[in-house]
């Protein structure tokens, strides 16, 4: 494809151009250090402050604590820290004080492996313990009324990062008061801003992380916002920047960026409206339905972020439609990208109390606020053709005129392993062999959507799951065979095949077509 539609934007997201802009324009024209008192350093100070009331008036904080991070990791680690050390204190004072670290079972990694980081290095001996969801993946608020009267720090998030679940946060504030909890509570925001209204003046919520790449801004560059009566420890100390609240000189090209990005919001001309990002869900999720019959949709639509799906189809591994979406220039995820490699279901979903199966087969679109109609037709154009392509008998070209009798694998020959090609080693080696055989050992499926010509020579389609089949004729076969798939790990294995059964010239492309240039 010479496009891609990206549909991974809850792992990440294109930063905005205007967002490109800005951080440029803080690199060449407004590099100053805010900490310094002159005219530069005052240019840089009044970006950082103008970024700072933008963030305030978005998020609905006039007041309290607003602090610029690296992203919503450090933000966590911060709540986290500052909520235990807040707790140690008041035990070592003889207060009362729960003896729970409690946080919902749907939770980013990154919220039980910090709590469980700061529990141990502050000796705090708290238990950590996950607070239920029910089967549409909100928090059980059943369960949280019986424990909230032991609970000395809850940790929620805002919506979901797999299934896009939007929590019933007036809920959890509910009981809260109901049951007198003293509780501290942060909320993991990331996936809310851009998405869902948020007024944190107005909330029971004691800390608020976000991370800027969520929503069309660089890497690198976060917000965590602290309620005005809420203990605070600093992660980082040094220099005293942020107000002393975390040191280090400021990040002002990722600061400028999400400036931009919150310029936007706050202007409301770019963002879609939360009706309009439903419709477009809908238009996915009809095409999905079509293209996949049986597909079975894991999260209700009325609790979700409108951005969000998240599916699982019947008989299809995740990682084949993985494979088969990638083969369409469609990109998606299975579960969270933080654990996307990771062969495992998705916790997420069992936690949910969904079938092991389907929790291992999940595969998840999303989508940002900024997508037109126009990117949407084209998804769906293409998810048809995913459901099309399955339906296809694979490609007639082969090179294999016959498999005839399974050979049997001769030991490797001693020094000719396997070799790996870049981009610039597959034009040279193509160019020395024109002989050479192109072999794509994606499922036909894949290469029936499409397989690019390589420095100009078409490719053969032999999956990789077929290889044992042409056993024989690998064995027969002289002319030079460079394999290759989507990212390298399945050609990978077709060269060691190969290789095994005595081929002397076979190499196989590093990477895949994924590090190919469009």
């Amino acid at each position: 494809m010479t496009t891609e539609i990206y549909l991974d934007a809850n792992a990440t997201s294109p930063v905005l151009p205007a967002a490109i802009l800005a951080a440029q324009a803080a690199l060449q024209q407004c590099f100053g250090n805010p900490s310094s008192s002159h005219a530069a350093g005052l240019r840089a100070r009044a970006l950082l402050d103008d970024a700072r009331s933008r963030a305030r008036r978005v998020l609905g904080a006039a007041s309290g604590r607003l602090m610029f991070t690296s992203g919503a990791t450090e933000g966590i680690q911060t709540a986290v820290l500052s909520a235990l050390c807040a707790v140690r204190a008041r035990r070592a004072a003889g207060l009362p004080c729960g003896d729970l670290l409690l946080y919902g079972a749907t939770e980013h990694k990154a919220v039980p492996e910090s709590l469980a980081h700061w529990n141990a290095l502050l000796g705090t001996g708290l238990t950590l313990q996950a607070l239920p969801v029910d089967a549409q993946g909100r928090h059980r608020l059943d369960e949280l009324r019986t424990l909230a009267p032991r609970t000395a720090f809850l940790c929620t998030m805002a919506a979901n990062n797999e299934t896009g679940v939007v929590s019933d946060l007036d809920g959890i504030a509910a009981v809260l008061d109901d049951t007198g909890s003293t509780a501290l509570w942060m909320v993991d925001c990331v996936q809310a801003l851009g998405k869902l209204p948020l007024a944190l003046d107005r909330t029971r919520i004691d800390y608020a992380p976000f991370s800027g790449h969520k929503l069309y801004a660089p890497k690198g560059i976060g917000m965590l916002w602290v309620r005005p009566d809420a203990p605070y420890t600093p992660l980082m100390c040094g220099g005293g920047q942020e107000a002393g609240q975390r040191s280090g000189t400021e990040n002002m090209a990722g600061i400028a960026a999400l400036g931009a990005v919150l310029r936007a919001l706050e202007e409301g001309a770019s963002f879609r409206s939360h009706a309009q990002l439903a419709a477009m869900r809908d238009r996915l999720a009809a095409s999905l339905r079509a293209a996949f019959p049986g597909i079975e949709f894991n999260t209700p639509f009325e609790h979700a972020l409108p951005t969000t799906l998240n599916f699982s189809v019947p008989n299809r591994s995740g990682k084949a439609l993985l494979d088969l979406f990638d083969a369409a220039g469609v990109r998606v995820s299975a579960g969270s990208a933080c654990s996307a490699a990771q062969a495992a279901p998705s916790d997420v979903l069992l936690a949910m109390g969904l079938p092991q199966e389907r929790c291992a087969n999940a595969v998840r679109m999303s989508f940002g606020p900024l997508a037109d109609d126009a990117f949407i037709m084209e998804a769906c154009a293409r998810i048809a053709r995913c459901g099309q392509a399955l339906l296809a008998p694979p490609p007639a070209a082969c090179p294999v005129t016959g498999s005839g009798a399974p050979a049997q694998p001769q030991a490797p020959v001693p020094g000719l392993a396997p070799c790996a090609l870049d981009a610039h080693g597959l034009a040279h080696f193509l160019g020395a062999h024109p002989d050479a055989l192109l072999i794509d050992v994606r499922e036909a499926c894949e290469h029936a959507l499409g397989t690019p010509r390589l420095h100009g020579r078409a490719a053969y389609s032999l999956p990789l799951s077929r290889l044992p089949e042409h056993a024989a004729w690998l064995c027969r076969e002289t002319r030079p065979l460079v394999f290759f798939c989507r990212s390298g790990n399945r050609s990978a294995q077709a060269a060691r095949i190969a290789q095994e059964l005595g081929h002397r010239a076979v190499r196989h492309l590093a990477g895949g077509l994924a590090l190919l240039a469009p």
